[in-house]
């Protein structure tokens, strides 16, 4: 199959690249663009693993092909924050403890980066409706629901809302 150009915007960053139409977004993110943080679980879009935000809204990167983002913003966990300057949603997953072995951490934080945007005071509810979508093979999601819910009352007290 012949690869085509394209020019992906990811994480603020015009990428120019050469793929194959059928190549996924999540395998585009990380074999060209070396962006490791968007985890491969299932490969058909039920773990969330793979969550990027296109356009300010949360993904399934192992369900898009990468052709399809031309013209389009990407963000992936890279772009959130950094081992210096946690995101607020990473202070509270690492202050709550809701995360073990982390490979499905970048894509709940992706998904709820766009959640408290839309819900800056979610219930408990609506934490746990927004999360069905993000498996964890660790931990009950107990200190992950815990963890949001941090998130969105440092959010609201500081004005904010997001990362």
């Amino acid at each position: 199959m012949t690869q085509q150009p394209i020019t992906l915007t990811v994480n603020g960053r015009n990428i120019e690249l050469a793929v194959e139409p059928r190549k996924l977004l999540s395998d585009a993110l990380r074999e060209d663009c070396h962006l490791t943080g968007t985890h491969v679980g299932c490969e058909h879009g039920v773990c969330g693993a793979c969550t990027v935000l296109v356009d300010g809204r949360p993904v399934r990167s192992c369900l898009t092909f990468a052709i399809q983002m031309e013209g389009h913003e990407v963000t992936t966990i890279e772009a959130v924050g950094s081992a210096q300057n946690l995101s607020v949603l990473q202070q509270a997953l690492h202050a709550c403890h809701g995360l073990q072995c982390g490979f499905c951490t970048p894509g709940i934080v992706m998904t709820f980066e766009a959640f408290l945007k839309e819900t800056p005071d979610p219930s408990e509810a609506q934490i746990r409706e927004a999360l069905s979508g993000n498996l964890c093979r660790c931990t009950g999601y107990q200190n992950i629901v815990a963890a949001i819910a941090l998130a969105a009352q440092r959010l609201r007290e500081a004005g904010g809302h997001g990362g």
